[in-house]
């Protein structure tokens, strides 16, 4: 929508609603003139999922912030790396609404440097873990979750021929919940927490 400011200069602005969603159905970058699609199609369920997931880690963000916490002694802060993730991720929804976007190599291989600076912070890893211990642990171990469910969603939509993503883009999916779980991890270790496997009885 277009509004013309007091001095006369022309901004653009987002509507928050435009009522053409009523009917149950939306655009995405690629729709033709005229065209819309359903809100419940695999493209948008996988878009959603993206933004819930890009949302919940605006609170881990918040979280990581407050502990300051980063990888060794003079790596990324916890908080960067979710800013990252976050901007990565936008690419990613962009790609998915069929804009020509997409995850290059050198990102994938950005996210698996960090995964292998925190491993070799932490003890050898050789179960599952009941998830707890610190507030920011636990965040971070629900984003995992969301992670994996919003991969899913994608490869459903890629499965279901609605959308095409690179081979890198998908890698990156897969590598983003590596790290959160390894986050999660990192968190308990630094505050001292042992986390506890389950005992199945």
């Amino acid at each position: 929508m277009t509004v013309f400011s007091r001095a006369g200069a022309r901004k653009l602005f987002f509507m928050l609603y435009t009522r053409k969603g009523d009917s149950g159905t939306t655009k995405v970058f690629n729709s033709l003139p005229g065209e819309r699609i359903s809100k419940a199609s695999c493209q948008t369920e996988a878009l959603g999922a993206m933004d819930e997931l890009n949302s919940f880690l605006g609170l881990c963000k918040v979280s990581a912030a407050e502990w300051a916490f980063r990888i060794g002694e003079d790596g990324m802060l916890f908080r960067d790396i979710v800013h990252l993730i976050q901007e990565n991720l936008f690419i990613v929804q962009a790609e998915l609404a069929g804009a020509p976007k997409k995850i290059e190599e050198f990102k994938v291989k950005e996210l698996e440097m960090l995964i292998d600076e925190i491993e070799q912070e932490l003890p050898p890893i050789k179960t599952f873990f009941i998830s707890g211990g610190s507030e920011q642990a636990a965040l971070f171990d629900v984003s995992r979750t969301l992670a994996r469910k919003a991969e899913r969603r994608v490869i459903q939509a890629v499965e279901s021929g609605e959308v095409t993503l690179s081979e890198h883009t998908l890698a990156f999916l897969n590598r983003l919940s590596s790290i959160l779980y390894a986050l999660a991890r990192l968190s308990n270790h630094k505050v001292g927490i042992v986390e506890h496997a389950p005992n199945y009885k």
